[in-house]
């Protein structure tokens, strides 16, 4: 099958950024100009093609991550629609790992919020390379300047402004381009038809002196140019276009452009940029794995040719066909009814229906080849993070790590026919969602499902009511705490010897534990030289460890940010066995956990408050009221001001109702995990009590 588009055609790019920034009313833009759709669709009237799911109609905001195709002037454009939401940050960390370009989308009135910072790290952490959409320049407030501004000082990037809008709020009509110095004007409704036009005679002045920053800054950023610009030799749009696409990729520069997608205005130019300056798969380096069984690094090249390494990032289970698994292509092709071989689980599995996917809509391919993103229904083993690749060629790509559950319910079904469609039900969620878990509470037998917060629960629950038709009864949410230990000990010995009739048992292990750093979890480290004990005995001896960190010895809850080092110990001839050791291990570690003067640990979140200052003083009690810390205040547009607060999740049960009441309603507030910190005495007094 030859190709429809040549690789230096494809952008494989995700939206991504706060609530309510306006992603999903970008995305249906750019669906409808792109010709993918013929009406426009509405978040507010229920109407988006990617936010399909009921919840996120009801809602009006994006739960799961949608990939779409289109396709712009000869380029095809594999979109992905991320959730603002902190409690689904999932979704953005595993679309950033397989995305190859975003587009940063802010409120023109707010500029950078809390969860654009979140996503913007994330990007950096994936090496992402973005372009920024100044938004809502519609509204009352908006403000192109002090959006850029915000990108810069609280981002730490250097946005670049490519645009000025002409008008301003209610009277935002178009912009002029500083490349070009053209103005453009939308003056239908739908916006179809942008008209180019002379720059505004009260603008001219400002155009020249904007360009003439743009210019300086894009020299800034190329060596050549440099040179040419303090000569004063007049610089091409080709050059600079040039120099700046190779400063995107290169993360040193973030081109920023402004407009309103609900208005139908400035998404066409955004979609010039995307193929201007986001990067081909060509220009992301070749990507790196390593063989599953040596552990040598290889690298792949982005070509069809080349043996197939693949990476499935998203499991999502349809009601009507199954199970269907994402995946991106790095290099050779998924072909219909091929065998591929899923390298994480040492699995061989045969390829069914191949899709590419629209939303929730699809059509048949027979092939998905380098460079692209494909879908794939009827795999039986393979799930989010997965590699998959020849046999002949084994390659182990890098995994991605989410973060953990804080926040837990327990749950039971209404009816023992809702008995065992919970089971099915509550396996194939957390099998599409790897923040969701799902374990039974061995002292109370009941089912306990574990999220990123409440309104990730709250979801989950509403799914199984609808999708597969369970009637369940909630419990309260209770906050996933954490245990840890305050002492160093230098010396934890254990050893386990047990006496049968046969073979004996024997396994002695020596121990030092320490307190770890913050959000290590549980650090394992092996310093055994001179085979004090046998190298075949280390896995068990880890497992061991590992295994007993799953519950501690205060009220069974997980124990993490412990550093082991095992350094001495000893074995016998006949009697040691992989299980002596692990046993010696858990035990081992039991004790140590018991002498390191236990602590409980609890989830404390960065929480972000807006509202009037005149409210200030009453917000300012109900942290402190909470054991909350403020960190400081910043003013924000129209009189109000923004309490950055650190305060446990556990006090954070109902507080958006209590917000509300104090602000009159106008207070809003972010939240989203930052840390584990010890629980104070009397508070965990009465957590053990409970």
């Amino acid at each position: 099958m030859a190709r429809q588009y040549s690789l230096e055609k494809y952008r494989n790019i995700g939206i991504i950024a706060h609530i309510d920034a306006g992603k999903t009313t970008t995305t249906e833009r750019i669906l409808f100009y792109t010709g993918k759709t013929y009406r426009i669709g509405s978040v507010d009237d229920g109407t988006t093609v990617t936010d399909w799911m009921d919840q996120e109609r009801e809602r009006g905001i994006t739960i799961v991550s949608a990939a779409v195709s289109a396709e712009w002037k000869g380029y095809q454009i594999n979109l992905i629609d991320t959730p603002g939401h902190i409690d689904f940050t999932a979704e953005v960390q595993r679309s950033l790992r397989v995305l190859d370009g975003g587009v940063v989308v802010f409120d023109a009135v707010q500029g950078v919020e809390p969860q654009s910072e979140t996503v913007w790290r994330q990007a950096d952490r994936y090496g992402v390379p973005r372009i920024c959409f100044v938004n809502k320049m519609d509204r009352v407030g908006a403000s192109y300047e002090r959006s850029i501004e915000s990108v810069r000082q609280r981002l730490g990037s250097n946005p670049i402004a490519m645009q000025i809008p002409i008008g301003a709020e209610a009277n935002f009509r178009g912009m002029v381009d500083l490349l070009t110095e053209r103005a453009i004007f939308w003056e239908d409704e739908l916006g179809r038809e942008p008209r180019e036009a002379e720059i505004p005679a009260d603008l001219k002045a400002q155009t020249a002196e904007m360009r003439a920053q743009l210019v300086e800054k894009i020299a800034e950023t190329d060596d050549e140019l440099t040179l040419k610009y303090l000569e004063g030799e007049a610089i091409t749009i080709e050059e600079l276009k040039a120099a700046l696409r190779r400063a995107v990729l290169a993360g040193k520069a973030n081109p920023v452009f402004c407009g309103s997608s609900l208005r139908n205005r400035g998404v066409q130019p955004l979609l010039d940029a995307v193929i201007d300056y986001l990067p081909s798969p060509l220009d992301v380096p070749s990507v790196k794995g390593t063989h599953p069984r040596n552990g040598e690094e290889i690298e792949r090249p982005c070509k069809d040719d080349a043996p197939l390494s693949a990476l499935v990032f998203k499991i999502v289970s349809d009601p009507y066909v199954g199970r269907l698994a994402y995946f991106r292509v790095y290099s050779g092709k998924v072909s219909q009814n091929a065998m591929v071989y899923n390298s994480v689980k040492d699995r061989r599995e045969r390829i069914g229906r191949l899709i590419r996917m629209y939303a929730d809509r699809r059509e048949d391919v027979s092939e998905v080849l380098s460079g692209d993103i494909g879908a794939v229904l009827g795999f039986k083993e393979t799930f989010t993070g997965d590699t998959l690749c020849e046999s002949a060629h084994p390659i182990l790509l890098e995994n991605i790590t989410f973060p953990e559950p804080v926040i837990s319910v327990a749950i039971e079904p209404k009816t023992t026919a809702d008995q065992d469609r919970m089971g099915e039900a509550l396996r194939k969620l957390s099998e599409e969602d790897p923040t969701f878990r799902v374990h039974a509470d061995e002292e109370t037998g009941q089912t306990v499902i574990e999220g990123m917060g409440e309104l990730h629960l709250e979801i989950l629950v509403d799914r199984m009511l609808r999708e597969f038709k369970v009637q369940a009864r909630v419990g309260k949410p209770h906050v996933a705490y954490r245990e840890s230990i305050t002492r160093v000990l230098d010396k934890v010995v254990y050893r386990y010897i047990k006496q049968t009739g046969g073979h004996g048992q024997y396994g002695h292990v020596v121990f030092r534990m320490e307190p770890g750093q913050p959000g290590s979890g549980i650090t394992y480290e092996n310093e055994i030289i001179g085979g004090a004990i046998p190298k075949e005995y280390f896995n068990a001896i880890e497992k061991g460890v590992r295994e007993s960190a799953e519950a501690g010895v205060l009220a069974g809850y997980p124990v993490t940010d412990v550093k082991v080092t095992l350094y001495d110990g000893s074995f016998h001839e006949v009697d040691s066995s992989e299980m002596a050791f692990k046993m010696a291990a858990s035990l081992a570690f039991k004790e140590g956990i018991q002498m390191g003067a236990p602590v409980l640990q609890e989830p404390i979140m960065k929480v972000e408050v807006l509202a009037p200052e005149e409210f200030l003083g009453d917000i300012l009690g109900q942290v402190h009221s909470r054991r909350g810390e403020i960190l400081g205040m910043e003013p924000r547009t129209g009189n109000s001001q923004a309490a950055k607060c650190m305060v446990p999740l556990a006090e954070m049960f109902g507080y958006a109702t209590d917000l509300r009441s104090a602000t009159q309603g106008r207070g809003v507030f972010t939240m989203e995990f930052d840390h584990y910190a010890q629980v104070p005495e009397n508070v965990a007094k009465a957590i053990l009590n409970r």
